[in-house]
């Protein structure tokens, strides 16, 4: 995957170990068994990437019955096209994750002809705190203040689905086969899904950085690319967070006095308001998709429940009824796959691109924090200036002071300004292409549902 990503484009096979936590465990087996390889398999099927997904043992060739997020439908591009440009001198992607208990391992591929760097092509390994070091580095750099700095990636949770295989496993006893096979299928193809989009998340922040004409050229970002040894980098502590903790509450009431203050420029106020109005609606808007989402996942389960009493129906007896039952039956679990496909597309191609543009909206409005901070501490030093000049005492200082700050603030407002008409062009362009696409596959799983109820139609009408 190039600096000019898809945030869920095809992603090259990646591999867990000691998924839930068995260390005595040291054979790696590919993303859509291992979760329950170790688990409730007891290690029975053996793993083996064909470079796609997984080849596994004949037992699991039923895995076309679970909803399939492996489609080709499901392999093109993923929500955000997050940078409008790409550039050879510069490329990064994660060519590996390996899962170790609790951590995460990204294997980072860099490709490059800058001079900055020892070799044209290398990789590293690093963990999710690494990712958050470098961004905070970023943050915390005053020379950065005046660019949007790309989200940090999220941390990665697999405890929901490990605590469902947890509970698959459990229940194995009291299931039959078919429908033990069933909802193992789901839970890898689900499992999948979650670690696919944690991997993704993570190269995209590490593209944003690389395709940004400033960032790309920081010391740290080159460390975390070159240096191939751990970077000793930790996660903070309980004082830190409390001290972070504080340092936001305080930010927060900065920025509501802040945000009273006029702007000089017509352009940054506009922006203010309505970036504002933005985040709130794009807010609003992921905590909708989330709901519908989960709509379409209940619904599917719940005609996968009628789906399987039918069939439990069906298999009584031969009657014509019960041949009626099962026919009713595969309907109803035909339908609960295309419903769990809907579900997908609108988890990967709209409820991501919005979360996604959450943190990048939120990003932006840190930007203009940081100027309309600058500016009042301009205005402030023009009046110290005026004060020191009337007192006639302290005036070089005063004078040196307000033009520190009118420096600091001129050059926050020259890079801001063209980052925000940047980051307009960016959304616009990813929020069209994922919009069009999430309409056709709508339409595509419409069309399929209404060619499923008149074949299903047919078939019950010949057997009246």
């Amino acid at each position: 995957m190039m600096v000019g990503l898809s945030l869920f484009s095809s992603l090259p096979l990646v591999f867990f170990r000691d998924l839930l936590g068995n260390g005595s465990r040291s054979r790696r087996c590919c993303a859509v068994c291992v979760s329950l390889c170790g688990c409730v398999c007891h290690g029975e099927y053996v793993c083996v990437s064909n470079g796609s997904v997984c080849s596994v043992s004949p037992q699991q060739e039923g895995l076309d019955d679970g909803p399939d997020f492996l489609s080709e439908e499901d392999r093109g591009p993923r929500a955000v096209n997050v940078d409008l440009q790409t550039d050879a001198t510069l490329q990064v992607d994660i060519s590996d994750a390996l899962s170790e208990r609790d951590k995460v391992k990204f294997t980072v591929h860099t490709k490059s002809t800058l001079p900055n760097f020892k070799q044209n092509e290398f990789s590293v390994v690093r963990q999710h705190e690494e990712f958050i070091w470098l961004h905070d580095s970023f943050v915390e750099n005053e020379d950065y203040a005046g660019y949007i700095i790309p989200p940090a990636p999220p941390r990665p949770d697999f405890d929901a689905s490990r605590e469902k295989l947890q509970k698959l496993g459990e229940g194995e006893g009291s299931m039959t086969k078919e429908e033990f096979t069933k909802m193992k299928q789901e839970l890898e193809a689900e499992y999948l899904a979650i670690f696919k989009k944690t991997v993704a998340m993570h190269e995209v922040f590490l593209c944003r950085v690389a395709a940004h004409p400033v960032l790309r050229k920081d010391l740290n970002f080159h460390v975390f690319l070159e240096y191939n040894q751990d970077l000793s980098v930790r996660g903070k502590n309980k004082k830190e967070k409390l001290e972070d903790f504080f340092k936001n509450v305080v930010k927060s009431a900065d920025g509501v006095l802040v945000a009273g203050v006029k702007d000089v420029d017509d352009f940054f106020e506009h922006e203010k308001t309505f970036l504002l109005e933005y985040h709130n609606r794009v807010k609003d808007a992921s905590a909708k998709s989330d709901r519908m989402i989960r709509s379409h996942k209940n619904a599917a389960d719940d005609i996968n429940r009628i789906a399987s009493s039918l069939y439990t129906l069906g298999t009584q007896d031969s009657t014509d009824v019960c041949k009626f039952f099962l026919k009713v039956s595969e309907l109803f679990e035909k339908t609960r796959k295309i419903e769990s496909r809907v579900a997908a597309d609108e988890d990967l191609k709209l409820a991501d691109l919005l979360k996604y543009y959450l943190r990048e909206s939120q990003a932006a409005k840190d930007l203009l924090y940081r100027r309309s901070r600058s500016l009042v501490d301009y205005e402030n030093a023009n009046k110290a200036l005026d004060k020191a000049r009337a007192k006639n005492r302290d005036v070089l200082q005063a004078e040196t002071s307000q033009q520190l700050c009118c420096h600091k603030f001129e050059k926050i407002s020259e890079s801001a300004k063209q980052e925000l008409i940047d980051f307009k062009t960016r959304r616009v362009a990813a929020f069209r292409k994922n919009l069009v696409e999430l309409a056709e596959l709508e339409l595509k799983h419409a069309k399929g549902n209404l060619q499923l109820l008149q074949s299903c139609l047919g078939v019950l009408k010949g057997n009246t």
